[in-house]
């Protein structure tokens, strides 16, 4: 079964997919890479909670720092992700009729002892977003190291731990999901959504 498929079928049985290698290790680390070199350069900046004028930063919600990504990207490994994420969109739209015509991400970077609480993807102003993909650029995270992402199911609480290269994928306006603290390491992540506007 395909990376692809494994995502599909997850969804539709489980309310959700995870999978290990969904970008290949190199493309992980260049990710990784860039995010640091955005860090240290200062070209990452405090997330808020809502969207337009509902939009505001709730240090008591969340406190992630973040740098959106360019869909048209030329940066080597940007653009291999934004082509995976292309082929993942025909693929779903071929196969499941999803009428996906947009997508966007950003990196993202949790300091040791931030989170981000309980919470659903979908802006009440704005319901485009229709699945959220969290792809994880941790190296050598370990249980111990917390950070997990917990995702609220029908069936219980599904906790994952965020090792590089592992995706995550599920209904934005469906599923509500937190992220835990890690209190010695920070913590960091690709995030997106794919979008019918």
């Amino acid at each position: 079964m395909t990376k692809f498929e494994q995502l599909i079928q997850g969804m539709i049985t489980q309310q959700h997919a995870i999978i290990d290698g969904f970008l290949p290790s190199t493309v992980v680390e260049g990710l990784r890479n860039n995010l640091l070199a955005h860090k240290r350069a200062g070209d990452m900046h405090p997330a808020g909670v809502g969207k337009n004028f509902d939009y505001q930063r709730n240090t008591e919600i969340r406190g992630d720092v973040i740098k959106w990504l360019d869909n048209g990207s030329e940066e080597t490994f940007e653009k291999l992700l934004m082509e995976q994420v292309q082929q993942f969109v025909q693929y779903l739209n071929q196969t499941c009729y999803t009428g996906i015509n947009d997508f966007e991400f950003h990196y993202a970077y949790y300091e040791e002892g931030s989170f981000y609480k309980r919470h659903l993807d979908q802006f009440r102003a704005d319901r485009g977003r229709k699945f959220s993909l969290v792809i994880y650029l941790n190296e050598n995270w370990q249980e111990s190291d917390g950070g997990q992402l917990s995702l609220y199911l029908e069936e219980g609480t599904k906790t994952v731990l965020p090792i590089a290269g592992r995706a995550v994928f599920f209904q934005s306006d469906v599923i509500e999901h937190e992220v835990h603290v890690a209190p010695e390491k920070a913590r960091m992540s690709i995030a997106g959504w794919l979008k019918n506007i």
